[in-house]
């Protein structure tokens, strides 16, 4: 990975229930642009980072500007040439015996982020196939994350209007 002073980087969490981090590289101390760098996160802290996978690096040109916002257009063309990002939504899947649980968490262009939980437990009847439990888990976590999502966009719909606000499955 190359930068240079100015640019924007955004980092996954390490682990399943933090955050994602973003932030404006302020000093590059890598030869040729590489690593160490030195980043103000968006939370105001300071600190000097390798980054690893899971980093991605918004390279901003000569007077572009590097806030996340920048890279949004305007209303008014977003709607004329579309608007492309990325979410990634990350399954963390523990197994204990019988039991299985699932953490998925939604890692989006904010720095916050949406968390849910699924479990799973065998029969004493069923065969060991430790997959079955793993993939039951994850539906459920996946599920409940589709819940949240909708219920935090809901709320933000009734923020907006000031009116009650349902939106219907499909």
């Amino acid at each position: 990975m190359r930068a240079k002073v100015g640019d924007h980087i955004v980092l996954a969490a390490e682990h399943v229930d933090d955050a994602t981090r973003d932030g404006t590289i302020t000093e590059v101390r890598g030869a040729d642009g590489s690593p160490p760098f030195l980043v103000r996160w968006s939370d105001g802290h300071s600190g000097l980072i390798y980054p690893g996978p899971g980093s991605v690096l918004r390279l901003t040109g000569p007077g572009e500007s590097t806030s996340p916002d920048a890279h949004r257009p305007p209303e008014d063309e977003a709607t004329a040439t579309g608007r492309m990002h990325e979410w990634t939504v990350r399954v963390s899947i523990f197994e204990s015996g019988d039991d299985t649980s699932a953490t998925a968490v939604l890692l989006s262009d904010s720095p916050l982020h949406i968390t849910a939980k699924g479990e799973s437990h065998r029969s004493p009847d069923d065969d060991v196939v430790p997959e079955i439990g793993d993939e039951v888990a994850a539906a459920r976590a996946l599920r409940h994350l589709a819940e949240k999502l909708v219920a935090t966009a809901e709320s933000e719909i009734e923020d907006m209007t000031g009116r009650e606000a349902h939106i219907r499955p499909r």
